[in-house]
C-alpha cells in the first residue's frame, strides 16, 4: 500500500502531530535507556528527508453479478432456502452488495445493480488513523433496511455499527467490546440457533470455537459466548453462510490446508449449533481467499466465492438438499487480487505488513508494494538520490494501528521512526544491537513489538505502545542467538494468526520460531525448514505478498537474483514452497527489509 495524498498522507502527518503534541505535553523528556520514548531536545538530529509518495497504479476490481432469475426455476418449493434476510445488502433494494478494501485502505461497495467497474467509495473508519483488522456483515440488526456490521480493531475492539441508507457508508460505533484479540477469526453465520437472529462464531489461535448468539438488539448485539467446539485449528478458512441447504439455519464452510472442503450444516441447537462435517469437495486451495454472499442468483440461497491469487473471483451455487457447492461461475473477471480485504473473508486476517524497503549503493531509498498476487509493483522512491547514505534503516510490520510498516534508522544511536514530516526519537542507547526486526504482535495484545539482538547474542523483545512512539521496558527472550546471521519475520506463518520468526545459520539452516502471543515466552522450539540458505546473501520478510493473509519470504543471491518463497499452509512441516525467479539486479541494494 502506498501513501496516498488524499489518504494515508494525511493519517501519517495528523499521526506525526499528535506525536509531537505528546513530546510537547511530556517535557521533552530524554532517557538514556533502549527503547524509551524520548523526544528531540539534546538528541542529535538525523536531518533526512521523504519524499511524497503515490499509490500503486493497479486499477480497481472488474466484474458483474449474474441476471436473477426465478426463484422456482430450479427444484421444487421444498427445495427452496426460506428466504432470510441478507447479511449483504448494504443499499436497502433487497439485493445482497459485496464490500471490500482496496490497497490504499478505502472501501467500496459493489452494488448488486452496477458492474464493479462502477463501484462506489463506502465510508468506513477505525479510530483516529486505525486500519481495520476485519470486517463481518451482520445483516439488518437496526430495522432500517440495510446490512449493519461489526468491525474489529488491531488492538482487540470489536464494535457494532449501523450503516446509511443508499450504502454510502458506516455510522461511529453504537457498541464496542475489548478482549476480541484471543481470537484470530470472527465471523457471522446467519441464524444458526433458530431464533431469526444473526449469530456470531469466533475462533481462538489453539482452535476453540465460541457462539455468540446475536440478540437482535443494537445496543448489546451479543450474548454471552458458549463454547461449541475444538480442534478448528485443522482449517486455514471458515466462511459463515446464509442457510446453504434450505433448512432456514446457518451453515459454514472450512477448508484445511491441502484444499478439502467440509459443510457443517447448522443444527438449530445453541449448545450444539454444527452438525457433523461433511466432505464436500477438494482441490479448494486453488483459491487464496474464501468468501461468502447472499443469494445473487435468485434461487434463494448463498453462494460460496473463491478468489484466485491471479485475481480472477468465482462463485458457486449450493445444491438445495446437501448444501454442496455445486457448478463454477464467473464474478469477476480481473482486479480482485487488489482487494486487500472481502467483508468477508475466510482467511484469517493479515497481520504483517505488505511491502519491502531497500536501500541501494547511492544511499536512495526505494519501495515495492505486494499486488496480492505473488508479485511486486515497481519500485517507488522514497527519497532524493543519496539522501539516505550511510544510514543503518529498519522496516518492521507497523508499530501503531495503520497497518503499514514503518522506517526505523539508528542514528548517532538513538532509534527514529520516521513520521511524515520527521523523524521521531524512541530512545538512546540502540547502538548496542546488531539486529533489529519486527515480525508483529509478540505479545497477544495485537500492538505491534520490536525484537533487538546484542553483538554477545542476547535477544530482547520491546512491547510496542501502539502508536510507534515508544516501548515498554525490555524482556529477555535469551541468549545464544548469535548463532544466526539472519533473524527475519513479518506476520504469520504458521496459520494461527500469531506473528512468527526466521532464523538462518551461517551453514545456512533455516529454523523457524512459531509465536505464541506470551511476551515472557514469545516462541514455541525451533522447528527444522531446510538447509541450503546460505546461497543468499539477503532474505526478506515482505509480509503477505500472496493475499492469504500469511506471510511469505523473499531470498537475494550474491548475483541479485531475487526469489519467492510461499507459505504452504502446512504449519511448521515444510513452510514454504519450491522458489520463484522473479527477476535480477536486486544486489543494487544494500540493505532490504
Amino acid at each position: 500500500m502506498a501513501f496516498h495524498r488524499t489518504g494515508r498522507a494525511q493519517t501519517r502527518a495528523r499521526r506525526l502531530a499528535s506525536c509531537t503534541a505528546l513530546a510537547l505535553a511530556s517535557g521533552l523528556l530524554l532517557t538514556g535507556t533502549a527503547g524509551t520514548a524520548s523526544a528531540a531536545d539534546g538528541v542529535p538530529t538525523p536531518g533526512r528527508t521523504l519524499t511524497e509518495r503515490t499509490a500503486p497504479a493497479d486499477e480497481r476490481p472488474e466484474g458483474k453479478f449474474p441476471t436473477k432469475r426465478s426463484r422456482m426455476s430450479t427444484g421444487t418449493a421444498q427445495n427452496q432456502a426460506t428466504g432470510a434476510p441478507t447479511r449483504y445488502d448494504f443499499t436497502g433494494d433487497g439485493e445482497s452488495d459485496l464490500l471490500y478494501r482496496w490497497m490504499d485502505g478505502s472501501y467500496y461497495l459493489w452494488r448488486s445493480e452496477a458492474p464493479a467497474e462502477q463501484d462506489t467509495e463506502f465510508s468506513l473508519y477505525g479510530s483516529y488513523g486505525e486500519k481495520l483488522k476485519d470486517v463481518i456483515p451482520v445483516g439488518d440488526i437496526t430495522g432500517d433496511g440495510t446490512a449493519d456490521l461489526l468491525t474489529l480493531s488491531p488492538y482487540g475492539t470489536l464494535a457494532f455499527r449501523e450503516t446509511y441508507f443508499g450504502g454510502s457508508g458506516a455510522a461511529d460505533p453504537s457498541w464496542t467490546g475489548s478482549g476480541w484479540n484471543i481470537y484470530n477469526k470472527v465471523l457471522s453465520i446467519g441464524d444458526v440457533t433458530g431464533d431469526a437472529k444473526v449469530d456470531v462464531l469466533a475462533r481462538t489461535h489453539d482452535g476453540d470455537l465460541f457462539l455468540y448468539r446475536g440478540t437482535g438488539n443494537p445496543g448489546a448485539p451479543l450474548q454471552a459466548r458458549t463454547k461449541v467446539g475444538s480442534g478448528w485449528h485443522i482449517y486455514d478458512q471458515i466462511v459463515g453462510v446464509n442457510d446453504a441447504n434450505g433448512d432456514g439455519l446457518g451453515d459454514l464452510y472450512a477448508r484445511t490446508p491441502s484444499g478439502d472442503l467440509f459443510f457443517y450444516a447448522g443444527s438449530g441447537n445453541a449448545a450444539a449449533p454444527l452438525k457433523a462435517r461433511v466432505k464436500v469437495g477438494t482441490s479448494w486451495h486453488t483459491y487464496n481467499q474464501l468468501a461468502s454472499i447472499d443469494d445473487i442468483t435468485g434461487d434463494g440461497r448463498p453462494e460460496l466465492l473463491g478468489r484466485t491469487m491471479g485475481g480472477a473471483l468465482y462463485f458457486y451455487e449450493t445444491d438445495a438438499f446437501t448444501g454442496r457447492p455445486t457448478a463454477r461461475y464467473t464474478l469477476g473477471t480481473a482486479g480482485w487480487n487488489t482487494a486487500e480485504l472481502m467483508a468477508p473473508s475466510g482467511g484469517n486476517p493479515q497481520t504483517g505488513k505488505d511491502r519491502i524497503l531497500g536501500l541501494d549503493r547511492q544511499g536512495t531509498l526505494y519501495a515495492y508494494y505486494s499486488r496480492n498476487n505473488g508479485t511486486l509493483t515497481a519500485r517507488d522512491q522514497w527519497s532524493d538520490i543519496g539522501g539516505w547514505s550511510g544510514a543503518r534503516v529498519h522496516f518492521p510490520s507497523s508499530l501503531n494501528a495503520d497497518g503499514y510498516a514503518d522506517l526505523l534508522e539508528v542514528y548517532d544511536g538513538t532509534l527514529y521512526n520516521y513520521l511524515d514530516g520527521g523523524a521521531y526519537p524512541l530512545g538512546r542507547g540502540w547502538r548496542a544491537f546488531n539486529v533489529l526486526t519486527g515480525p508483529g504482535d509478540l505479545s497477544g495484545d495485537g500492538k505491534g513489538d520490536l525484537l533487538a539482538r546484542t553483538s554477545g547474542g542476547a535477544l530482547y523483545l520491546y512491547k510496542g505502545n501502539g502508536q510507534g512512539t515508544g516501548f515498554a521496558g525490555r524482556t529477555s527472550v535469551g541468549t545464544g542467538w548469535g548463532a544466526y546471521n539472519a533473524l527475519v519475520g513479518a506476520g504469520d506463518i504458521t496459520g494461527d494468526g500469531r506473528a512468527d520468526l526466521l532464523a538462518r545459520t551461517p551453514g545456512g539452516t533455516l529454523y523457524l520460531y512459531p509465536g505464541t502471543g506470551n511476551a515472557s515466552a514469545p516462541f514455541k522450539a525451533r522447528v527444522k525448514v531446510g538447509t541450503g540458505w546460505q546461497a543468499y546473501t539477503k532474505l526478506v520478510a515482505p509480509g503477505d505478498i500472496t493475499g492469504d493473509g500469511r506471510a511469505d519470504l523473499l531470498a537475494v543471491t550474491s548475483g541479485g537474483t531475487l526469489y519467492r518463497y510461499i507459505t504452504t499452509h502446512t504449519g511448521t512441516a515444510n513452510p514454504f514452497t519450491t522458489r520463484t525467479n522473479m527477476g535480477t539486479g536486486w544486489n543494487t541494494y544494500t540493505q532490504l527489509h
